[in-house]
Protein backbone atom coordinates (compact mmCIF):
# COMPACT_ATOMS: atom_id res chain seq x y z
CA UNK A 1 0.00 0.00 0.00
CA UNK A 2 1.35 3.39 -1.01
CA UNK A 3 -0.82 6.34 -0.05
CA UNK A 4 -0.41 9.91 -1.16
CA UNK A 5 1.07 12.15 1.50
CA UNK A 6 -1.37 14.14 3.63
CA UNK A 7 -1.57 17.83 2.89
CA UNK A 8 -1.08 20.67 5.32
CA UNK A 9 -3.46 23.63 5.32
CA UNK A 10 -2.33 26.52 3.14
CA UNK A 11 -3.25 30.15 3.61
CA UNK A 12 -6.66 30.96 2.21
CA UNK A 13 -8.42 34.21 1.45
CA UNK A 14 -11.78 32.67 2.38
CA UNK A 15 -13.50 34.58 5.15
CA UNK A 16 -15.69 33.38 7.98
CA UNK A 17 -19.33 34.46 7.51
CA UNK A 18 -20.01 37.69 9.35
CA UNK A 19 -22.54 36.10 11.71
CA UNK A 20 -19.89 33.67 13.00
CA UNK A 21 -16.81 35.87 13.32
CA UNK A 22 -17.21 36.33 17.06
CA UNK A 23 -16.96 32.55 17.48
CA UNK A 24 -14.95 31.20 14.54
CA UNK A 25 -11.53 32.76 14.20
CA UNK A 26 -10.62 31.76 10.64
CA UNK A 27 -11.15 29.30 7.82
CA UNK A 28 -8.55 26.53 7.98
CA UNK A 29 -9.76 24.43 5.03
CA UNK A 30 -12.16 25.49 2.30
CA UNK A 31 -14.80 23.32 0.67
CA UNK A 32 -12.74 23.14 -2.53
CA UNK A 33 -9.55 22.14 -0.70
CA UNK A 34 -11.41 19.34 1.07
CA UNK A 35 -13.08 18.08 -2.11
CA UNK A 36 -9.81 17.97 -4.01
CA UNK A 37 -8.07 16.05 -1.24
CA UNK A 38 -10.94 13.57 -0.90
CA UNK A 39 -10.64 12.64 -4.57
CA UNK A 40 -6.95 11.83 -4.07
CA UNK A 41 -7.71 9.77 -0.96
CA UNK A 42 -10.40 7.85 -2.82
CA UNK A 43 -7.91 6.92 -5.55
CA UNK A 44 -5.54 5.52 -2.91
CA UNK A 45 -8.32 3.54 -1.24
CA UNK A 46 -9.54 2.10 -4.53
CA UNK A 47 -6.05 0.94 -5.42
CA UNK A 48 -5.56 -0.70 -2.02
CA UNK A 49 -8.96 -2.44 -1.97
CA UNK A 50 -8.96 -3.36 -5.67
CA UNK A 51 -11.07 -6.44 -6.49
CA UNK A 52 -12.29 -6.64 -2.88
CA UNK A 53 -15.64 -5.83 -1.31
CA UNK A 54 -15.03 -3.73 1.77
CA UNK A 55 -17.05 -2.82 4.81
CA UNK A 56 -16.85 0.88 5.60
CA UNK A 57 -17.22 1.44 9.35
CA UNK A 58 -17.77 5.04 10.37
CA UNK A 59 -17.59 6.59 13.84
CA UNK A 60 -20.62 8.69 14.75
CA UNK A 61 -21.39 11.58 14.63
CA UNK A 62 -18.70 13.87 13.25
CA UNK A 63 -17.84 11.75 10.22
CA UNK A 64 -21.19 12.17 8.48
CA UNK A 65 -20.23 14.86 5.96
CA UNK A 66 -16.74 13.47 5.34
CA UNK A 67 -18.10 9.94 4.95
CA UNK A 68 -20.85 10.95 2.51
CA UNK A 69 -18.44 12.82 0.25
CA UNK A 70 -15.78 10.10 0.45
CA UNK A 71 -17.99 7.13 -0.45
CA UNK A 72 -19.43 9.05 -3.41
CA UNK A 73 -15.89 9.13 -4.79
CA UNK A 74 -15.54 5.34 -4.51
CA UNK A 75 -16.68 2.99 -7.26
CA UNK A 76 -15.80 -0.17 -5.31
CA UNK A 77 -18.52 -2.49 -3.98
CA UNK A 78 -18.97 -1.71 -0.31
CA UNK A 79 -21.19 -2.13 2.70
CA UNK A 80 -21.67 0.57 5.32
CA UNK A 81 -22.10 0.42 9.08
CA UNK A 82 -21.56 2.67 12.09
CA UNK A 83 -20.06 2.59 15.57
CA UNK A 84 -21.17 5.07 18.19
CA UNK A 85 -18.67 6.28 20.81
CA UNK A 86 -19.23 8.95 23.44
CA UNK A 87 -17.04 10.42 26.14
CA UNK A 88 -18.91 11.46 29.25
CA UNK A 89 -17.28 14.35 31.05
CA UNK A 90 -17.52 18.06 31.76
CA UNK A 91 -16.30 21.02 29.74
CA UNK A 92 -13.45 20.31 27.35
CA UNK A 93 -12.11 17.33 29.29
CA UNK A 94 -12.86 13.84 28.01
CA UNK A 95 -14.35 11.43 30.47
CA UNK A 96 -15.21 7.73 30.42
CA UNK A 97 -15.45 6.22 26.94
CA UNK A 98 -18.73 4.44 26.23
CA UNK A 99 -19.83 2.58 23.09
CA UNK A 100 -23.34 3.75 22.23
CA UNK A 101 -23.84 1.74 19.03
CA UNK A 102 -22.37 -1.58 17.92
CA UNK A 103 -21.95 -2.90 14.40
CA UNK A 104 -24.91 -4.50 12.69
CA UNK A 105 -22.86 -6.18 9.94
CA UNK A 106 -20.61 -9.21 10.39
CA UNK A 107 -17.03 -8.17 9.54
CA UNK A 108 -15.36 -11.54 10.17
CA UNK A 109 -12.95 -12.29 7.34
CA UNK A 110 -13.76 -9.00 5.57
CA UNK A 111 -11.73 -5.96 4.60
CA UNK A 112 -12.69 -3.01 6.81
CA UNK A 113 -12.14 0.70 6.20
CA UNK A 114 -12.53 2.54 9.52
CA UNK A 115 -13.44 6.19 8.91
CA UNK A 116 -13.24 9.06 11.40
CA UNK A 117 -13.16 12.83 11.11
CA UNK A 118 -10.16 13.65 13.31
CA UNK A 119 -7.34 11.69 14.94
CA UNK A 120 -5.98 13.45 18.01
CA UNK A 121 -4.58 11.59 21.04
CA UNK A 122 -5.59 8.24 19.55
CA UNK A 123 -7.38 7.14 22.74
CA UNK A 124 -10.75 6.61 21.07
CA UNK A 125 -9.29 5.10 17.91
CA UNK A 126 -7.20 2.62 19.90
CA UNK A 127 -10.32 1.40 21.74
CA UNK A 128 -12.29 1.11 18.52
CA UNK A 129 -9.50 -0.80 16.77
CA UNK A 130 -9.32 -3.20 19.70
CA UNK A 131 -13.08 -3.78 19.56
CA UNK A 132 -13.09 -4.25 15.79
CA UNK A 133 -10.05 -6.51 15.85
CA UNK A 134 -11.84 -8.87 18.23
CA UNK A 135 -14.52 -9.40 15.55
CA UNK A 136 -12.03 -11.13 13.23
CA UNK A 137 -11.83 -8.95 10.10
CA UNK A 138 -9.32 -9.88 7.39
CA UNK A 139 -7.69 -6.45 7.72
CA UNK A 140 -8.48 -2.96 8.99
CA UNK A 141 -7.37 0.27 7.35
CA UNK A 142 -7.86 3.64 9.09
CA UNK A 143 -8.97 6.72 7.17
CA UNK A 144 -9.21 10.17 8.78
CA UNK A 145 -9.85 13.61 7.39
CA UNK A 146 -7.68 15.45 9.94
CA UNK A 147 -4.63 14.36 11.92
CA UNK A 148 -3.19 16.20 14.94
CA UNK A 149 0.03 14.22 15.19
CA UNK A 150 1.50 16.56 17.80
CA UNK A 151 -1.08 15.39 20.36
CA UNK A 152 -0.76 11.65 19.84
CA UNK A 153 -0.63 9.51 22.99
CA UNK A 154 -1.54 6.09 21.63
CA UNK A 155 0.62 4.45 18.91
CA UNK A 156 -2.10 4.72 16.26
CA UNK A 157 -1.02 5.31 12.68
CA UNK A 158 -3.73 6.09 10.10
CA UNK A 159 -3.39 4.65 6.60
CA UNK A 160 -5.14 7.47 4.76
CA UNK A 161 -4.98 11.08 5.97
CA UNK A 162 -6.57 14.12 4.42
CA UNK A 163 -4.72 16.91 6.21
CA UNK A 164 -2.21 17.21 9.02
CA UNK A 165 -3.26 20.17 11.13
CA UNK A 166 -1.76 22.10 14.06
CA UNK A 167 -3.04 21.87 17.62
CA UNK A 168 -6.09 24.13 17.22
CA UNK A 169 -9.75 23.48 18.03
CA UNK A 170 -11.52 22.93 14.72
CA UNK A 171 -15.21 22.92 13.83
CA UNK A 172 -17.28 22.59 10.69
CA UNK A 173 -17.69 19.94 7.99
CA UNK A 174 -19.18 17.60 10.60
CA UNK A 175 -16.95 18.63 13.50
CA UNK A 176 -18.74 20.28 16.39
CA UNK A 177 -18.42 21.97 19.72
CA UNK A 178 -21.39 21.30 22.03
CA UNK A 179 -23.28 19.99 18.96
CA UNK A 180 -22.90 23.29 17.07
CA UNK A 181 -21.11 24.21 13.82
CA UNK A 182 -21.40 20.74 12.20
CA UNK A 183 -23.17 22.16 9.14
CA UNK A 184 -20.45 24.65 8.18
CA UNK A 185 -19.17 23.82 4.65
CA UNK A 186 -15.57 24.49 5.69
CA UNK A 187 -13.24 23.55 8.55
CA UNK A 188 -12.67 26.56 10.79
CA UNK A 189 -10.70 27.38 13.93
CA UNK A 190 -12.82 28.11 17.00
CA UNK A 191 -11.98 31.15 19.10
CA UNK A 192 -10.56 29.90 22.44
CA UNK A 193 -12.99 32.02 24.46
CA UNK A 194 -15.87 29.90 23.15
CA UNK A 195 -14.73 26.57 24.57
CA UNK A 196 -12.96 27.99 27.64
CA UNK A 197 -16.19 29.76 28.63
CA UNK A 198 -18.05 26.45 28.35
CA UNK A 199 -15.48 24.71 30.52
CA UNK A 200 -15.63 27.46 33.15
CA UNK A 201 -19.43 27.41 33.33
CA UNK A 202 -19.42 23.64 33.80
CA UNK A 203 -16.92 23.87 36.64
CA UNK A 204 -18.73 26.73 38.35
CA UNK A 205 -22.09 24.92 38.22
CA UNK A 206 -21.72 21.52 39.94
CA UNK A 207 -25.23 20.51 38.80
CA UNK A 208 -24.38 20.93 35.11
CA UNK A 209 -23.64 17.65 33.36
CA UNK A 210 -22.34 17.01 29.88
CA UNK A 211 -22.62 13.96 27.66
CA UNK A 212 -21.01 15.18 24.45
CA UNK A 213 -19.44 12.98 21.79
CA UNK A 214 -15.70 12.70 22.44
CA UNK A 215 -14.63 15.15 19.77
CA UNK A 216 -17.25 17.78 20.57
CA UNK A 217 -15.53 18.50 23.85
CA UNK A 218 -11.82 17.84 23.83
CA UNK A 219 -11.28 16.56 20.27
CA UNK A 220 -9.17 13.86 21.97
CA UNK A 221 -9.74 11.03 19.59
Amino acid sequence: MKSSKPETPVATTARVPLRLRAEVERVLLTRNQIARRLRAMARDIQQDFKNREMVVVSLLNGTVMFLADLVRCLSLPLRLDFIGVSSYGAGTQSGELVFTKDLRLDVRGRDVLLVDDILDTGNTMARVLEKLGALGPRRIRVCVLLDKRSRRIQPVQPDYVGFEIPDVFVVGYGLDFAERYRNLPFVGVLHPHVYTAKQTSSVQNPHMTSSQPAKSASQTD
